[in-house]
């Protein structure tokens, strides 16, 4: 399950950053997980959960924005959302295809007090 290797690395940018701005307690994580990222939203917070006990991360709620494949049709130029993972271009039904977004993993910000 690579969702706790991940939740181990977000809890220690969590607890660095923390240490920089005399953080007390973390309230929330909003992350920014992209559809083919292969990451489980509910196993990641299981596994952020589990791991964040006994630190100033323990109970914080987890956000976990999904963000869709988008594509650039390199023959056209138009943007599109791929659809069903159908990677050809609804316009031009070209297949010369450049990813916009849908493989990120990303930890947008935290709520501390």
């Amino acid at each position: 399950m690579h969702e706790m290797s991940i939740a181990q690395s977000l809890l220690d940018i969590i607890v660095q950053e923390s240490e920089n701005h005399r953080v007390e307690r973390v309230l929330s994580v909003s992350l920014k997980v992209g559809e083919l990222s292969a990451v489980e939203s509910e196993s990641l917070k299981f596994s952020f959960d589990l791991i964040s006990r006994g630190t100033l991360a323990e109970g914080a709620r987890l956000d976990i924005e999904r963000v869709p494949v988008t594509c650039r049709c390199r023959e056209c130029g138009s943007d599109f959302t791929v659809q069903e993972l159908v990677f050809a271009c609804p316009s031009c039904k070209g297949s010369g295809l450049e990813m916009l977004s849908g493989r990120e993993l990303s930890l947008e910000s935290f709520e501390a007090e």
